[in-house]
């Protein structure tokens, strides 16, 4: 038994959504500071690597939409539908912790942020409390409220990308030449490092069942991926015409920094307003990741969802605020980004090949 869940087409999303979705989740904590991390592999023409991991996730996509719909369900239909019932649900258990330390890592990080640049002595504690309630009000809405903040979080902060118009004054693009001067394993290590800034799009595994004619979302995904590959090529290229490369090596959020020589008449720390803008471009992260971790435990152990939402909350608050000193956030985000790694380019691939196999199999 596939076990299929039959959504209730109300619950459904247009196609178009899928559009915003996939934008939410990948435009989130690390836009703000991964320019330092894949300058360590091919300097400053690891724009080309962003440019190209990007495109590459493409494939992936493709993969995701292909594994939903041969199955004709999500992850744990497809598991099931390669290992059997029970392997099939102790594999798709491990995704619960996958979800849950995207919203860990995304709330934690965002703290660090605020902490460094405004609150130094804001509570880790009450912040996260505060935070993931407004993330429970948000999942008892329904899965259609969850896409709504999606939407909201994607359209209201996308103001911001203007603001870096600010750094082309100080441009040298010189900094970037010469070109393909670097070997193709630093340019591979450098796209390897932005795993972190681009996981999240794989949410559509669990999501696939709520959209209306998923075949015509597909559209909707790969011009997704394809504007956030666009929008931090282009962050790229300008952070690294704003920065030497000395300078970079030294500056642990760059896009911020960059915010830090916005000038205007009503407004003097620009960074205050961004940083503050991205509390709402977050919440899409945290939401839809806690949302389907608390799917999936409905899925595999046929839990009530609404008390799933609270366990992992509890589990995200905890995890947090254990979390203290900026090593171990960056372990964190470390750890985050070789799972998501292996998650998106490793698993992925061979679920398909699998399920490709085992249809064949069941044919004959």
């Amino acid at each position: 038994m596939l076990q299929n869940e039959s959504i209730p087409e109300p619950l459904k999303i247009s196609p178009f959504l899928v559009f915003y979705i996939v934008i939410a989740m990948q435009i989130g904590i690390g836009i703000l500071g991964y320019q330092r991390i894949i300058a360590k592999g091919a300097g400053y023409e690891a724009w080309i690597s962003v440019l190209f991991s990007g495109l590459s996730l493409h494939i992936i996509m493709w993969l995701i939409y292909k594994i939903c719909s041969t199955v004709e369900g999500d992850l744990v239909t497809a598991n099931i539908f390669v290992f059997g019932k029970k392997l099939g649900k102790a594999i798709s258990t491990i995704f619960i912790a996958y979800f849950t330390i995207i919203a860990v890592t995304t709330l934690r990080t965002f703290i660090e942020v605020i902490q460094v640049w405004m609150f130094p002595e804001m509570s880790i504690f009450w912040y996260s409390l505060a935070y993931l309630l407004l993330v429970i009000y948000i999942i008892y809405g329904g899965f259609r409220t969850v896409v709504g903040i999606a939407f909201f979080g994607t359209v209201l902060p996308a103001y911001l990308l203007l603001t870096f118009a600010f750094a082309l004054k100080y441009a040298k693009f010189a900094n970037m030449l010469p070109l393909f001067d670097h070997s193709l394993v630093e340019f591979l290590i450098s796209a390897y490092k932005m795993s972190l800034t681009y996981i999240g799009f794989e949410a559509i595994l669990l999501m696939y069942p709520f959209i209306k004619s998923p075949e015509k979302s597909k559209k909707w995904a790969h011009l997704a991926i394809l504007t956030t590959t666009l929008i931090y090529t282009v962050l790229t290229i300008i952070s690294f015409a704003y920065f030497s490369e000395q300078q970079l090596q030294k500056t642990i959020w760059a896009t911020l920094t960059i915010w830090k020589i916005v000038e205007m008449p009503i407004v003097e720390r620009f960074e205050y307003i961004g940083i503050a803008n991205w509390n709402l471009v977050i919440l899409p992260n945290i939401c839809i990741a806690v949302w389907c971790a608390s799917r999936l435990i409905k899925r595999i152990f046929s839990f009530q969802q609404k008390k799933n939402v609270f366990l992992i909350a509890i589990i995200c608050i905890i995890v947090t605020i254990l979390i203290e000193t900026r090593s171990q956030v960056d372990f964190l985000n470390t750890l985050t980004s070789r799972i998501g790694f292996a998650f998106i380019y490793i698993y992925i691939p061979i679920l398909y090949l699998s399920i490709v196999i085992a249809k064949k199999v069941k044919k004959g």
